[in-house]
C-alpha cells in the first residue's frame, strides 16, 4: 500500500536535486514518485512509496550531508 511521506529537508539548488535524482529513484519502488518543493521554506522532499522506505530516504539525505526530518 502506498503513502505519502513528507520530509522537511535541507535542500535547497536544482543542483542538488540532480544529484539526489537517480539514488532516489532507485530507492522508490519502481512506481512510486517524488518531488521536491524548494519554494516552501522547509524545502519538502514527498514521496508517494510504501512506509518502510523512511528510514532508507533519511540514511540517504545524512549520507549526503542533508538534514531531513519526516513531517507528520
Amino acid at each position: 500500500m502506498k503513502t505519502v511521506l513528507v520530509f522537511r529537508t535541507s535542500v535547497t539548488k536544482e543542483k542538488e536535486v540532480r544529484q539526489l535524482s537517480p539514488l532516489l529513484d532507485q530507492l522508490i519502488e519502481p512506481k512510486g514518485r517524488w518531488n521536491f518543493d524548494l519554494e516552501d521554506c522547509d524545502n519538502i522532499l514527498r514521496v508517494e512509496s510504501g512506509p518502510q522506505v523512511t528510514k532508507k530516504i533519511i540514511a540517504l539525505m545524512n549520507a549526503f550531508n542533508h538534514k531531513c526530518n519526516e513531517l507528520e
